[in-house]
């Protein structure tokens, strides 16, 4: 058996390289039905035929279940811009150009972003019922699209290859729906983990897509409000000024 290399540490899972494959290996008592619904989300983006790694299985181990799925050769965005500062721009350049190629495509297996959030955003603890209300009241406003959205989109997910092409992992949170909300989410994770990048971000998707950046902030309280329900203390500062939405009228 080929050595085993841990790729990443979180209460639910583990995720390492063994060879060609990268193993995500959920934690006993994971939800069996979470589990295979990923595999799925990702089959049907692998079907459409953009560039993406291949699911390989989706086995019991350890107590609980495993996905295994095709290693990539390259560096994510996020280690290209860690070892080379001054390119950032250019490497923020690229990751909206592969984001809106992605957002080119359809996948209308996948749930819609509208009924996703509406789901999460009701489950969230801590949201006052007036607040919660105009949440949804704001989520529903929205159009309806079907464009793919990745619902991650970070550096750290998008492989560039030696020759130039590239790799888009992690679509355990993919959604058919709208490009503002995708967009709206990837500015949030830069805002809470690489804030000296998110306004660059914001600017240069909205200059190439044509979108406005009005019409991205009004999708922040949705999304803040749906990233709450992870729980993480770090965040829940930030995520809950974001969710008035009084400021993004």
């Amino acid at each position: 058996m080929a050595n085993r290399i841990i790729l990443e540490e979180k209460p639910n899972k583990t995720v390492f390289r063994e060879g060609d494959v990268i193993i995500k290996e959920f934690v006993p008592g994971h939800p069996k039905e979470h589990v295979f619904n990923e595999a799925y989300i990702h089959s049907c983006v692998e079907a459409s035929g953009l560039s993406i790694p291949k699911i390989r299985s989706v086995v019991p181990s350890n107590g609980g279940w495993a996905l295994t799925i095709e290693y990539i050769e390259g560096k994510t965005l996020d280690r290209l811009m860690q070892e080379s500062p001054q390119m950032c721009e250019a490497y923020l350049e690229r990751l909206v150009d592969i984001q809106l190629e992605v957002g080119g495509y359809q996948v209308l297996q996948l749930r819609n972003t509208i009924s996703k959030m509406d789901q999460v955003i009701k489950s969230v603890e801590g949201i006052d019922a007036a607040t919660r209300y105009e949440l949804l009241q704001r989520l529903h406003g929205m159009k309806r699209h079907t464009r793919l959205c990745h619902g991650d989109f970070v550096p750290s997910n998008v492989i560039l290859r030696d020759d130039g092409s590239y790799c888009v992992l992690d679509w355990a949170h993919a959604t058919s729906g709208n490009a503002g909300a995708d967009a709206a989410i990837t500015y949030m994770r830069f805002s809470l983990d690489q804030p000296e990048y998110a306004e660059e971000y914001l600017r240069i998707f909205c200059e190439r897509s044509g979108m406005s950046v009005r019409y991205v902030q009004k999708w922040l309280p949705i999304v803040a409000a749906a990233q709450l329900a992870k729980k993480n203390p770090s965040e829940k500062e930030l995520l809950t000024q974001w969710i008035s939405v009084v400021e993004y009228q």
